[in-house]
């Protein structure tokens, strides 16, 4: 079981996501690719605890510095006491998690293989994983 969350950064509550950004999220879900209905869904859940989520290529279509806002509304969640799993090839993502399980080697019926587990931190230097490479860069 992977430890409690490394942050260091004074992260606002859960009770302290506004309503600006549930509007964020609510507006960016318009269009509805599947990342969108998930943030949809997401919006309706922000004020809840002891959840868990799990996101499915939430950042396609997505713009870097939305990217960036969803990161961040997905750290309150887990600072509130809720589990998010992200299901994401986005590298923003990817340094942002606390854990990473790495699947491979390749996809579809090369994939499937466990290749590496562990922090970002550590998959930097994992020797097995496509996905250091990408990392690193």
């Amino acid at each position: 079981m992977p430890a409690k969350s490394p942050r260091t950064s004074k992260s606002p509550s859960p009770e302290t996501i506004t309503f600006k950004e549930e509007q964020w999220l609510k507006e960016k879900s318009k269009k509805l690719s599947g990342g969108e209905c998930q943030r949809i869904k997401l919006a309706s859940e922000l004020h809840k605890e002891g959840s868990i989520y799990v996101l499915d290529e939430p950042t396609t279509g997505m713009h870097k510095a939305d990217t960036a806002h969803l990161l961040e509304i997905i750290n309150k969640l887990v600072d509130g006491g809720n589990t998010v799993i992200v299901i994401e090839h986005n590298m923003d993502v990817v340094r942002n998690a606390d854990w990473v399980i790495d699947l491979g080697p390749e996809g579809g019926s090369k994939g499937g293989t466990i290749m590496f587990e562990g922090t970002p931190k550590e998959l930097l230097s994992a020797t097995r994983s496509l996905t250091s490479a990408y990392l690193r860069n």
